[in-house]
């Protein structure tokens, strides 16, 4: 029963803004380019600055999520290592799977699913938007360099790493925040508008994203992918979280911020650097179908492990 609650109350209705999203592209033909664009540099710049800056905040969080967000990855990394090694995957089919486990969607899917397990509490909205900051410095760091780019893609990578406004948005976040700056309302109230407009927007922009991909069945290491992604890496999260020693609300919002499907960025950088795109792409759309059912597990279970 506490299961069916958590799908319709949480997953099912993140689900169905995707869905209108999905629609209106098809309706429309949606921009992609322009919506990825306010999604990058307006709205999500704007969530994580208030977010910061409004919560309970401190260092030691910061560290405590650095922490953790560094060893998820790194033990994400041996492990698709691992299944790449007994798999003999070729050098391309490596770069995509690894991008598919390491990338997952911690923004306009993490941080909507965040707001609603937890009942907009600002500590695990604080949360969620430090892994959604590590995770876009991810994206556009690894996830470029691990399909072997040339240089010139190198250099590209690092100065699109360097304009990403959420690293910036951060900082500026954790030092209003830790001065104890007094922001005007005349500043506080748009950016109060631009984080509240970032949830609905996210979702609208992941179903034109989704609503451009296929899926074809037969490929196994989509399912290879899907399995470690959205079984094996919140299992791998729940055994970090108790090395670390993390409880509570901490313990929570970690672990199901790991159990978000493979990130749409993956499949961006796939297509625009040519490695594997179509494979790329159905991985993106099945991870978000099963997550479905997976992160509504997972939620329940992190309620049952740490409530």
């Amino acid at each position: 029963m506490e299961l069916l609650f958590i799908f319709l109350n949480i997953i099912l209705p993140v689900f169905i803004l995707i869905g209108i999203g999905t629609w209106l592209h098809k309706l429309f033909t949606l921009d992609l380019y322009t919506l990825a664009k306010l999604n990058i540099y307006f709205l999500s710049p704007g969530f994580v600055l208030i977010n910061l800056y409004e919560s309970d905040f401190s260092l030691q969080i910061l560290w405590e999520v650095f922490c953790f967000f560094v060893l998820f990855i790194i033990g994400l990394y041996l492990i698709v290592k691992i299944i790449a090694r007994i798999g003999r995957y070729r050098k391309s089919l490596e770069g995509v799977f690894t991008n598919s486990i390491l990338l997952y969607n911690s923004g306009n899917y993490g941080v909507p699913v965040n707001d609603l397990a937890f009942k907009q509490d600002p500590l695990a909205a604080t949360i969620q938007v430090i892994v959604m900051t590590f995770q876009n410095v991810l994206s556009y760091s690894f996830g470029i360099f691990s399909l072997k780019a040339v240089s010139e893609g190198r250099i590209r990578a690092l100065t699109g790493l360097l304009r990403m406004p959420a690293i910036y948005a951060m900082t500026a976040g954790i030092l209003l925040n830790v001065l104890e700056v007094k922001l005007p309302v005349f500043l506080l109230k748009p950016g109060e508008y631009i984080g509240s407009a970032m949830i609905g927007m996210a979702l609208l922009t992941l179903g034109a994203q989704v609503a451009q991909l296929t899926f074809r069945p037969k490929l196994m290491v989509v399912y290879v992918s899907l399995a470690v992604r959205l079984a094996l890496g919140p299992a791998l999260a729940v055994l970090l979280i108790w090395s670390l020693g993390y409880e509570g609300l901490l313990a929570q919002a970690l672990l199901v911020s790991s159990s978000m499907p493979s990130s749409v960025n993956s499949a961006i950088i796939a297509q625009e650097y040519k490695n594997e795109p179509e494979l790329a792409a159905q991985i993106v759309l099945a991870s978000t179908i099963f997550s479905m059912f997976t992160v509504t597990i997972t939620i329940y279970l992190s309620g049952l492990l740490y409530g």
